[in-house]
């Protein structure tokens, strides 16, 4: 944490790794795209199976997230905390909370590339 006057800056995350430990990928060729997205997720909501074909991180605003990969592995993302997503892997995120879930991702992405892509075929129960 650095203080300067009002001025206070805290690092949230560093890391080379997903939330499941694995390593990220090296950074994609080309033209770069940023993508920041706020997502508002209601108490009970469960997002549909999907992976993302480029890196991503976020911060959790409110509430709390689960994420489960498709081996069962699951990842509590409390309010306040960062989290890298995975890059490759089948997931999905669940609000099991009585309150919205607030979460802030930011894509590193390339002009054309899907943020996520969607696994209708595999159901959430």
């Amino acid at each position: 944490m650095t203080e300067n006057n009002s001025v206070k800056t805290t690092e949230m995350i560093r890391t080379s790794k997903s939330w499941d430990g694995a390593e990220l990928p090296d950074y994609l060729q080309g033209r770069p795209e940023v993508v920041a997205v706020k997502y508002e997720i209601p108490a009970g909501q469960k997002l549909g199976w999907h992976h993302h074909p480029v890196m991503n991180h976020g911060i959790l605003v409110q509430g709390e997230l689960t994420i489960i990969d498709q081996y069962g592995n699951e990842k509590i993302v409390h309010e306040g905390e960062a989290v890298v997503e995975m890059v490759g892997t089948i997931h999905h995120g669940e609000n099991r909370g009585n309150k919205p879930v607030v979460l802030y991702m930011f894509y590193l992405s390339q002009e054309g590339l899907p943020l996520s892509v969607q696994h209708p075929e595999m159901p959430l129960d």
